[in-house]
């Protein structure tokens, strides 16, 4: 490009940032997810917008870059964005109790997309995946990797999925030696009332042979 002229192969991000803003959901992050003591000059809100996967990074590191690219902050509008190390910071500060307050603040904007898809969105059966996934690592300290049945040493999280769109709604970390059914009637229970606020009347939950679980299967069945 010319001297006169700044560029960015980032532009998607753009639109990305204001379609969260559109939904509800840097609002909804700043109201459920409390990680700073003081929101100087960064909120949550921003943090999480910061992160590298819209652009390819695979670090925290990666962040750098962005930083000093003017056309990438003219795009979004800011004189700066936090910087490698006080993401980093930010990150060690977050609990499963935050975790989990991030994924509610999702949900929530979530729910403000599905209504405005209409009636007929709202009207079909709503399925809902469930199942585990081993997720290897190299990382040999990392903090609740563990051995999966496979040999391999890293984490076995449960991962609750939104079918009809393929959309994540819950992802909970364990370690590799859990098995896949743990933890799942609890999230089970979160998706189909977030179904429910939606609108759905219908809902099929799927899932191989472990999560058969006959207390819980009569127990929605009864809930209709």
């Amino acid at each position: 490009m010319s001297d006169r002229i700044d560029a960015t192969p980032y532009g998607g991000v753009g639109l990305a940032l204001r379609m969260a803003e559109r939904s509800g959901l840097m609002d909804a992050i700043e109201e459920k997810v409390r990680v700073l003591k003081q929101r100087q000059p960064y909120s949550e809100a921003d943090h999480v917008m910061n992160m590298n996967a819209l652009c390819g990074g695979t670090c925290l590191e990666d962040i750098k870059h962005r930083k000093h690219d003017a056309a990438f902050l003219e795009m979004l509008g800011t004189l700066g964005i936090p910087d490698s190390t006080t993401a980093g910071d930010f990150c060690r500060r977050f609990n499963a109790s935050d975790v989990e307050a991030l994924q509610d603040a999702i949900n929530e904007a979530r729910l403000h997309v599905w209504r405005a898809q209409g009636d007929a969105f709202v009207a079909k059966t709503a399925i809902l995946d469930v199942d585990g996934t081993l997720v290897e690592t190299t990382g040999e300290c990392k903090e609740g990797a563990d051995l999966t049945y496979k040999k391999l040493r890293g984490y076995h999280p449960l991962l609750v999925t939104y079918a009809n769109t393929q959309e994540p709604l819950f992802i909970v970390n364990r370690p590799g030696t859990r098995p896949s059914v743990e933890g799942a009637p609890a999230l089970l229970d979160k998706a189909i009332q977030l179904c429910r606020d939606a609108g759905h009347t219908k809902i099929r939950m799927r899932g191989d042979t472990a999560f058969s679980m006959t207390r819980y299967l009569d127990r929605w069945h009864e809930d209709g």
